[in-house]
């Protein structure tokens, strides 16, 4: 593949590399967003003879089918194609998806042309975190991963602002336009990767090394025999040689019940996923603007404004975990987060339950304070913790398929909540915000009794939580008989914070009896 080096050495080329994934995640939250603003336009519902609830909701959500499907493709072929051509693979579906999309006549038109362009999304989605953090430094590797979802909402803020504009415009191009322009941001990403070095971990992988020791050598902006360079490349080649000791981790094997919990962990990642989606945010994000002209009863201008509005509260919110996840954690935020969640949905409820009444319009204008809470709690708490998490709490030989999993729970359920979300607007109305909030406040002990804290820990550490007591007194014996020297990385552990279930006891006394010796 050809290999271009626009942008130097050191903080240059790191900058370069943070800017294109963000651009990648904003052309994310455009694609996310972009549709709100289009479903009730009377152009498009007339182009496609006034679908139905049903067929809204497939024609919308079919995007996140491809979504799941691209995912999948990429963890099976990322590794044959690398890192940089997995993501210009991902731009071009987006481009022929986004081509296909603009230029539709009919229903089966516009479902194969949204898939076309989930599948690119799936694929960008599972690929670019992963290049990233496999081109930054250890200490920002946690905040530059958080901090993606706020491109998220960037993206989803430039969509319905610029659906709103063209609202204004007469025939087809109100709705054509913003989906094409989608195709912008494809292409900027696939200017700024060509200048990108490829990823040193995949390049020693495929026996590269001269090539990834200057990769390192150009992202750190240090001669080859630097102590930092020396050590990254080390760990590297001793976790590559690790893997193919052990062979590969087959698919049939993730669930398996082994001396960490492979399996139980596998299930938490698939969980965490799960609870990002069935929250509700999407029925916020993809159909604001129908909630607010149909349960609200807003004319569509102002519901526009108020779309906007509201989305910004995730940009808003995201900021929050940007810049203070290692210090908040992360069992708390996403207990309070989904408990603020329940309430907002409770509340909308409620105050949507009296249409029909003599006090239908003051309460029902007063429903809309909280999507604004709702938005800010989710930017805030389940938008950014699940991407950080789902990596972080699964061993280093299942990872990769382990998050390939976790993602699909994403993809899956996105799918299922978009779908069904037209229907739940029309025919149960305020009702179906009741569903949403018996999950969120389900959430809540779900996350206290499962999921322990991973906060400010090692990835080692973290197996730690997770160990059998067999295998505890099989390292205390190894450590008996000398085999550990140091014995500190075993007190680690103990400075992990309560889990509210039975890990941190057995981990407790895991550490307590091994430091007895």
């Amino acid at each position: 593949m050809f290999k271009f080096n626009m942008y130097g050495r050191g903080f240059k080329l790191r900058a370069a590399i943070t800017v294109a994934c963000q651009m990648a995640f904003v052309l994310f939250g455009y694609d996310q967003g972009v549709f709100s603003g289009i479903v009730g336009n009377e152009s498009f519902r007339a182009q496609f003879n006034h679908p139905n609830p049903s067929l809204e909701g497939i024609i919308v959500s079919i995007y996140n089918l491809g979504c799941f499907t691209g995912c999948i493709l990429s963890f099976i072929f990322c590794e044959r194609t690398g890192r940089r051509l997995a993501m210009w693979i991902a731009m071009c579906w987006i481009i022929v998806g986004g081509a296909l999309q603009a230029c539709a006549f009919s229903v089966p038109h516009i479902m194969i042309a949204r898939f076309i362009t989930g599948i690119g999304t799936g694929i960008e989605t599972s690929t670019v975190p992963m290049y990233q953090s496999e081109l930054c430094e250890a200490e920002k590797r946690g905040r530059l991963v958080s901090s993606e979802p706020l491109f998220v909402g960037v993206g989803i803020e430039i969509a319905y602002w610029f659906d709103y504009g063209m609202n204004f415009a007469e025939g087809s191009i109100a709705w054509r336009l913003p989906i094409a322009c989608q195709v912008i941001f494809a292409f900027v990403v696939i200017g700024l990767v060509f200048g990108l070095p490829e990823s040193p971990r995949y390049l020693y992988k495929h026996g590269k090394h001269e090539e990834a020791l200057q990769v390192l050598c150009d992202v750190y902006d240090l001669p080859p025999d630097a102590p930092k360079i020396v050590k990254e490349q080390n760990e590297v080649l001793d976790a590559i040689a690790m893997e193919e000791e052990n062979g590969a981790y087959k698919w049939s094997e993730l669930f398996k019940r082994d001396h960490v919990q492979t399996g139980r962990r596998v299930f938490l990642a698939y969980g965490m996923q799960f609870m990002n989606q069935m929250g509700g945010i999407n029925l916020v994000v993809y159909y604001i603007i129908s909630v607010l002209q149909n349960n609200v009863r807003l004319d569509r201008n102002l519901a526009l404004i108020l779309g906007g509005c509201i989305n910004a509260m995730f940009f808003f919110g995201s900021l929050v975990p940007t810049f203070f996840l290692d210090r908040m954690g992360r069992r708390k935020p996403m207990m309070w987060g989904s408990f603020g969640l329940g309430i907002s949905m409770m509340l909308i409820a409620i105050l949507l339950s009296f249409a029909g009444t003599s006090v239908e319009k003051p309460t029902a204008s007063a429903s809309i304070t909280f999507f604004f809470t709702y938005m800010l709690i989710f930017g805030a708490t389940a938008n950014c913790i699940p991407w950080v998490y789902v990596p972080e709490i699964l061993p280093l030989h299942v990872r990769a398929k382990g998050s390939a999993v976790g993602i699909s729970s994403n993809w899956l359920w996105n799918f299922f909540v978009v779908m069904v979300t037209p229907t739940l607007i029309q025919n149960l109305k305020w009702k179906g915000y009741l569903i949403f909030m018996c999950l969120n406040f389900s959430f809540v002990p779900l996350i206290y009794f499962c999921y322990p804290e991973t906060t400010n820990l090692t990835l080692e550490e973290i197996d730690w939580l997770f160990l059998k007591k067999g295998a505890v007194k099989e390292s205390i014996q190894i450590q008996k008989a000398g085999g550990f020297g140091d014995d500190s990385e075993f007190r680690r552990p103990s400075r992990a914070v309560g889990t509210g279930s039975d890990i941190e006891t057995k981990e407790n006394e895991s550490t307590e009896k091994m430091e007895a010796t």
